[in-house]
């Protein structure tokens, strides 16, 4: 299995996203006007004039001047940036070219109409997503607004004009702006409108009748004051809290607005949000689930509201619980809420009445010191209908058939048995018989079972037979107990298997989050939880799955991906990493893609993208909610294994660094001790060739002059031999050798270094020849040697020993000096290793190739504590193979 390139800190890639999570967002600065006309593209521009007379650098992404010659004028000397050409149905339109905009990185970008409607295929569907674009890149923007198109406003505003509001911006995107209100008369407005100011005359004196009313015209202008006041207000409040001293601020209010399926929970989700920004309070938005399955067109209602809800700023909760009432109480007091907020009564008929007033009874009795806001909601942009019901059946037509032939063999027996059970005794038969059905068929079969039940046993059993007419009061009373309790039992049993079906979703569902935690927390390569994470998302979404992750210069998808993704679908993702949002399919960041792509999102950065082609039309909420933790579990893993990976990295740094160290500081006193000697020698030797000196001082400088040359010699042979090692170049050349010429091959080349100790052989007698390597096993024995002399005493003893025994050969040299701390017994043959006591000079390498030389050879060495003093290494080679026998001969 192989893996991409794994991220270069020094790529360009790494670089961008760096740059990405490290810039401040830009600033944003929005024209307010009550409505078009009032002047504030050319209050935009005026502003623009002013920044770039002061040196700003800035650029005009988009300005719509409709061709009045005094806006026109304001353009002038501005950097433009050209606009972008898109084709839609044969027609060519023209659109900010968002990608210039971001390449030529200017500290200001003018773009006109925030709520603007891009060209079907762009980027974004909406302007105002391009500018929280800019925004994120740390361009600051200067952009124009009418109140209308506010989205909290938006019911208010057809409530007022009667006209119904299609482009609409979040208010979470005004939360952190700079608001400058363009305030004009109505009077004045509709003078401008009526002058050709604002739209060509023939639109103008249809828009005169219809939305520029002065009436209209007031309460917009009203609508659009409070807005910036109510922006005012929180800035003062800030402010406030900055204060020293000003005291505690004491506002306490959380806001919860229950939301569903329903085409009223839209106008109840901007009032909510209006509500919350006049209190400056958070507010959530809840919906509670329930066994009742939603149908598309429901379904689809729901994602748009709690969509809706989330870009308006609220913490969106999904939650499950069969009584309505009781999820929405349990939030709110899991989450400190004060008020909650809920819909009133819009009832078409009794039943839907009963139904919205048990709500509202339950809530107001069982709220507590909860607040509750009822209000009129309205169905957004259509008229409210009739809400006519319907049947929907959830059960087939075969279990329909199971019933019917169930009954009809319960009134066969029923039929035989009736001369000894007598006419009561069968409606009991057919109520087991219901009771059984309810077990395995669903509510409609069960209830038909107990009304086809009931009416047979009526009408074949009751007297008098064959009529539907009941004489006997008791009869009567039991045919009407028979047929409530069918009908409610097969109720009851048929919701208890909703629930047991919802809550065995929801099992699933925490069970597959499990099952993901659990894989990926035993992964412990990048390549191991990109596997776990795809075989979970193809295992539990039954869809195909690619994880892209950064490679030196570019994002590249992952090999064991099942998904294969093409350039148009890579690029969607790589927008999704470096802007660290959803894209893709059900967002609306490049809706046109084919897959989902979510970024994979810790505190830090991001770290790849989860893509993801699902086969649904729609997603819901609970599947959406289980792929995002399935995401941030991945994320969070990927996080941990780079975290793991670059502590190591910094732990074989910092010990190469010690080992360098350890190396310098070794190899320079190395160095110097020889060549001093040698500097000193030849001085000398120089000297008393000058005044004519004896050959005996000439002998002893030349003898010094060898022995450090040796020494170098040494040095420079141990470095090359680790070298060596480490490469893994050491091939042993094995061939028959004789031990005791070995032995003695050894001791007579290191005769000088070792004529301050006693060295004494022990070679066992009649040993056989061995199959070694000459060369290395005398350097691994002049080390040991060496190693000995040095550490020991002048004047004692060393022995060497060589014993074959049970197919192995055994080399010990033992010595009777300090002896090895048993502590740094482990370490003995580390690199660079030298015991604290250790003599000065040595470069700590000898050990080690000792290990290395006889581990080449297939053998092993030890090192230990003599019992009456010293320390004695042991090397043991194996001796597999017998020696020819004209060898041995």
């Amino acid at each position: 299995m192989t893996e991409p390139d794994r991220p270069n800190p020094d790529s360009l890639l790494a670089a961008i996203q760096s740059e990405v999570a490290r810039r401040q967002r830009g600033r944003l600065k929005v024209f307010l006007g009550m409505c078009p006309g009032v002047g504030k593209t050319f209050a935009m521009l005026e502003a623009a004039q002013r920044e770039f007379k002061n040196g700003r650098d800035l650029v005009i992404g988009y300005v719509e001047t409709h061709g009045r010659k005094e806006t026109d004028a304001l353009t002038n000397g501005l950097p433009l940036i050209p606009r972008k050409i898109s084709e839609h149905r044969d027609l060519a339109l023209m659109e900010m070219d968002l990608d210039a905009v971001l390449a030529r990185h200017p500290q200001l970008a003018l773009v006109d109409e925030l709520a603007h409607t891009n060209v079907p295929g762009s980027r974004h569907p909406k302007r105002w997503q391009d500018v929280n674009e800019l925004l994120d890149a740390g361009i600051d923007v200067f952009t124009t607004l009418n109140v209308q198109h506010l989205e909290s406003r938006a019911d208010t505003v057809r409530q007022i004009t009667g006209t119904e509001i299609r482009e609409t911006v979040p208010d979470s995107l005004l939360d952190d702006a700079e608001l400058e209100l363009i305030d004009l008369p109505p009077a004045e407005l509709v003078e401008r409108l009526q002058q050709g100011k604002v739209y060509v005359p023939e639109r103008a004196a249809l828009a005169a009748k219809n939305f520029f009313r002065e009436a209209n015209l007031t309460a917009l202008r009203e609508l659009s004051l409070r807005l910036v006041a109510d922006h005012v207000g929180v800035d003062t409040q800030e402010f406030h809290r900055a204060q020293a001293g000003a005291g505690a601020w004491k506002t306490g209010h959380r806001l919860l607005v229950a939301v569903s399926a329903s085409p009223f929970s839209e106008s109840l989700i901007r009032w909510t949000r209006r509500m919350a920004d006049s209190l400056q309070c958070p507010w959530l938005a809840v919906h509670v689930e329930n066994s009742r399955p939603l149908d598309d067109a429901a379904q689809s209602r729901l994602e748009k509201n709690l969509a809706l809800a989330r870009s308006l700023g609220a913490e969106v909760i999904d939650t499950a619980d069969e009584n309505l009432a009781r999820g929405l109480l349990r939030i709110a007091r899991q989450n400190n809420i004060s008020q909650i907020i809920v819909g009133k009564p819009a009832a078409n008929n009794l039943l839907e009445w009963f139904r919205a007033g048990k709500l509202l009874r339950q809530l107001t009795r069982d709220s507590g010191d909860i607040d509750l806001q009822v209000v009129r909601a309205q169905k957004s942009g259509v008229p409210p209908q009739a809400n006519h019901w319907r049947w929907r059946p959830a059960s087939n037509w075969k279990q329909y058939a199971i019933a019917a032939g169930i009954l009809v063999a319960i009134g066969l027996l029923n039929a035989l048995l009736l001369p000894v059970t007598g006419p009561r005794v069968p409606g009991f038969i057919f109520l087991l018989a219901v009771v059984l059905l309810a077990l395995f068929l669903g509510r409609g079969p069960v209830l038909f079972a107990g009304a086809a039940s009931a009416l047979a046993w009526d009408y074949f059993f009751l007297p008098p037979r064959f009529t539907f007419i009941i004489h006997s009061t008791e009869d009567g009373i039991l045919f009407g107990l028979y047929f409530v309790v069918a009908s409610v039992l097969g109720q009851l049993v048929a919701r208890i298997r909703a629930q047991e079906l919802a809550e065995r979703q929801r099992e699933e569902r925490a069970t597959a989050l499990y099952q993901l935690t659990r894989e990926l927390a035993q992964a412990g390569t990048r390549d191991e939880v990109v596997w776990q994470l795809i075989a979970e998302v193809n295992r539990v979404f039954h869809a195909n799955t690619a994880v892209v992750l950064p490679g030196k210069n570019l994002l590249a998808a992952h090999p064991d991906s099942s998904l294969a993704l093409t350039e148009k679908e890579l690029g969607v993702a790589e927008w999704a990493f470096l802007n660290r949002q959803a894209a893709g399919k059900f967002t609306d960041n490049l809706p046109g893609a084919e897959a989902l792509h979510l970024p994979l999102m810790t505190e830090r950065a991001a770290v790849g993208v989860l893509s993801v082609l699902l086969p649904e039309k729609t997603l819901p909420l609970a599947r959406r909610d289980l792929l995002e933790a399935y995401a941030r579990q991945a994320a969070l893993v990927l996080d941990r294994v780079a975290l793991r990976a670059a502590g190591e990295q910094s732990k074989l740094v910092a010990e190469s660094e010690r080992l360098s160290n350890a190396l310098l500081n070794s190899i320079s006193h190395e160095l110097r001790t020889p060549l001093a000697a040698i500097t000193s020698a030849t001085s000398s030797l120089a000297e008393m060739k000058n005044s004519g000196g004896d050959n005996d001082f000439e002998n002893k400088m030349v003898a010094e002059i060898q022995e450090a040359s040796a020494r170098l010699n040494r040095l420079v042979g141990n470095l090359l031999d680790v070298t060596r090692l480490d490469s893994g170049h050491v091939r042993p050349k094995l061939d028959w050798c004789d031990v005791g010429d070995l032995v003695q091959t050894t001791v007579g080349a290191l005769k000088r270094e070792l004529s301050g100790h006693e060295i004494k052989t022990e070679v066992e007698k009649n040993l056989p020849l061995a199959r070694l390597d000459f060369t290395l096993m005398q350097q691994a024995l002049s080390n040991l040697l060496l190693n000995a002399a040095v550490h020991t005493p002048v004047g004692t003893p060393i022995l060497l020993q060589v014993r074959h025994e049970n197919g192995q050969l055994f080399f010990s040299v033992a010595d009777n000096g300090p002896g090895l701390p048993p502590e740094l017994l482990p370490r003995i043959f580390d690199k660079f290793f030298r015991a604290p006591s250790a003599p000065a000079g040595g470069s700590g390498l000898g050990l080690a190739i000792v290990k290395g030389f006889v581990e080449a050879h297939g053998g092993q060495i030890s090192a230990a504590n003599r019992p009456g003093g010293g320390a004695i290494f042991t090397i043991i080679i194996p001796q597999t193979e017998k020696p020819p026998a004209e060898i041995s001969a």
